[in-house]
């Protein structure tokens, strides 16, 4: 797959764009969104994400699309889990409702910087060590445990982890526990401080840099393009905001998500551990000659994500049912 540095450049300035147009649309003047606004908006930038698939099959191909897709559906599952730690921020510091979209999408902007390293990263280590494959496979089977483990948990554990960061900030930080607005500094006499929404998007930015850790992995299991890679991960943070707003109530619901993603992460990281073998280079194993092993196809791939989080959202509406019915 063949990306020019133009294509490079048009890419990423069509996606600041649409940020720059979502922060003037919708962010500018404080409001909490309605529920027909944020499924409105979500549906238009989910048709966005599948319209460009469409894009690259016309580009590179069907196979490339297909990549793309596998990669769109599993980080749009990942950012949904970080919603769960979203909720829990913005109680933390009590971040009034009308003033919520412009932390979130501050947060998300700077997530997307975030990964855009992560990625340039990645691809280089992926060009010059194929091994790498067998560590970030290996890692992902060992998240994906840890995260079936945690089940129910892991909000809290994100929750310390940021605690300690937010602490720190006080520490070496002027900053102040009352709002103005949606101001990010103030004055308090005469002394310019850091409002609390400095603080939360610190906490913000901070838990999306864990999540990435996973994703980026994740994702590099589908697909080899950095190109594919990168606007994955931007479809799929672009509608965050809004997908934050529209299905906020229904998040305590799916309690089964977080087994559904330790299931998708597990069978990423076994793909990857077999594409390692396949490409294999390391002399302790069969002689630093390639194991034939069965490869997972991308089809293949797209297909068991999709289950998955459909037996897993499902089955976590059923257990809850009663939940539902109580509202």
């Amino acid at each position: 797959m063949q990306v020019t540095a133009l294509v490079w450049v048009i890419t990423i300035a069509a996606i600041l764009g649409l940020f720059v147009f979502d922060f003037f649309a919708h962010v500018r003047t404080p409001h909490a969104p309605t529920f027909a606004e944020s499924g409105f908006w979500s549906a238009v930038y989910i048709g966005l994400a599948l319209a460009f698939g469409g894009i690259i099959a016309w580009q590179w191909g069907s196979r490339y699309a297909g990549e793309y897709y596998a990669g769109f559906v599993t980080e749009k599952a990942l950012s949904v889990d970080n919603l769960f730690i979203f909720l829990i921020i913005m109680s933390t510091f009590a971040v009034p409702r009308i003033n919520q979209q412009k932390v979130l999408l501050i947060g998300i902007v700077i997530a997307l910087a975030m990964r855009g390293a992560f990625i340039a990263v990645g691809a280089a280590a992926i060009n010059a060590f194929s091994w790498v494959f067998y560590l970030f496979g290996l890692f992902l089977v060992y998240t994906a445990v840890k995260l079936a483990r945690e089940s129910g948990h892991e909000a809290e554990h994100e929750q310390q982890r940021d605690n300690r960061i937010i602490v720190l900030a006080k520490r070496l930080l002027p900053t102040t526990d009352e709002y103005d607005g949606d101001k990010l500094i103030t004055r308090i006499d005469g002394r310019r401080v850091l409002t609390p929404m400095v603080l939360a998007l610190l906490a913000i930015g901070f838990a999306d840099l864990l999540f990435a850790l996973d994703s980026i992995p994740a994702i590099y299991g589908l697909t080899e393009q950095p190109y594919i890679v990168f606007t994955a991960n931007a479809f799929a943070l672009m509608g965050l905001r809004q997908l934050y707003f529209l299905i906020g109530g229904l998040l305590d619901r799916l309690v089964y998500l977080s087994y559904g993603l330790a299931a998708i992460l597990a069978f990423i990281g076994v793909k990857l551990v077999l594409h390692a073998l396949h490409e294999n280079t390391l002399p302790f194993i069969n002689g630093g000659e390639a194991v034939a092993v069965p490869e997972i196809s991308t089809l293949a791939s797209l297909g068991v994500i999709i289950g998955i989080l459909l037996v897993a959202t499902v089955a976590s509406l059923i257990k809850t049912r009663d939940r539902g019915r109580q509202r």
